[in-house]
């Protein structure tokens, strides 16, 4: 006897495939999977080993979220041409769910990293750090744009990229390096969102459009501002002081990010890391 076709019980197919017998009996009723012989006098429903790759093929579809009705049209006309389309279509999916769970994972790293900061920083430090180079979506702003709008346009550019909620990128502002030299503190631009996964990811034309700007890499002052924005101006003279002591020439743009917002209910507790590129360092003097 070929041992493909000796026949199971219900309960040992299930056990074999891992499932629970209910579902078995779920498919047969609705037709989607039928045993190979059912037992005359008790009707009990009995398998067999030839059965078992059709099986696993319907527990794959199921486990990508394949609906009923779309395996049912699939087992009506399997054929290879249908199985890849469907499968073409699956690890499109996969893709876009892989690369989104990598960006969140990203961004839960970059959150923990913000509040490994605040329990060790010291708020008066400024320090020079260094940076990767790294592609930001921006959206022009200006003084009369009101907080209200500012989310609106963040919202509908986050909506481009494909990303599922706001929490899924990090948002921040803008100031021209050359305002700040003007003492012009409060002229921010650009608001920015740095989105987890990289752009030519989502849709490789988007590269070529207007709205994207390179944040370079290199070295940047950073320092922090605890309490709300009107507070700025005086670290932005903080900053200028301590670059000019130090022979250091700043340059691009001064990137603004709140970086507790998630764990505060008071303004007054608000912390800014703030972040501008330095173009040039002092050369230290040979002895």
């Amino acid at each position: 006897m070929d041992e493909r076709n000796k026949l199971l019980t219900i309960g040992q197919f299930a056990a074999l495939h891992g499932i629970n017998k209910k579902t078995l009996m779920w498919y047969d009723e609705i037709g989607l999977f039928k045993p190979a012989a059912v037992n005359s006098e008790n009707g009990y429903r009995c398998y067999n080993y030839r059965q078992s790759s059709i099986l696993e093929t319907i527990l794959l579809l199921r486990e990508l979220d394949v609906s009923v009705n779309e395996i049912q049209s699939f087992m009506k006309n399997r054929s290879a041409t249908s199985l890849k389309c469907l499968l073409d279509e699956k690890i499109a999916d996969l893709d876009r769910n892989i690369a989104h769970l990598k960006g969140l994972r990203k961004t839960l790293c970059s959150q923990r990293q913000n509040m490994v900061t605040l329990l060790t920083m010291d708020l008066s430090d400024i320090t020079l750090v260094e940076k990767e180079e790294r592609c930001l979506i921006t959206v022009e702003t200006n003084e009369k744009t009101s907080f209200d709008k500012e989310v609106e346009l963040i919202t509908a550019e986050t909506r481009k990229y494909q990303l599922r909620r706001l929490h899924d990128a990090s948002y921040g502002t803008m100031i021209p390096t050359e305002d700040l030299y003007h003492g012009n503190f409060n002229h921010y631009t650009k608001l920015f969102i740095q989105i987890p996964v990289p752009i030519e990811q989502n849709e490789p034309d988007l590269m070529q459009k207007s709205g994207l700007h390179i944040q370079p890499g290199g070295t940047y002052l950073r320092a922090f501002h605890k309490g709300d924005w009107e507070g700025v101006s005086l670290k932005y003279q903080d900053i200028l002081a301590y670059a000019g002591k130090r022979g250091l020439t700043l340059s691009g743009y001064s990137y603004e990010m709140g970086i507790n917002e998630t764990v505060i209910d008071r303004m007054e507790d608000y912390i800014t890391q703030i972040e501008i590129p330095v173009c040039s360092l002092p050369v230290p003097h040979r002895h």
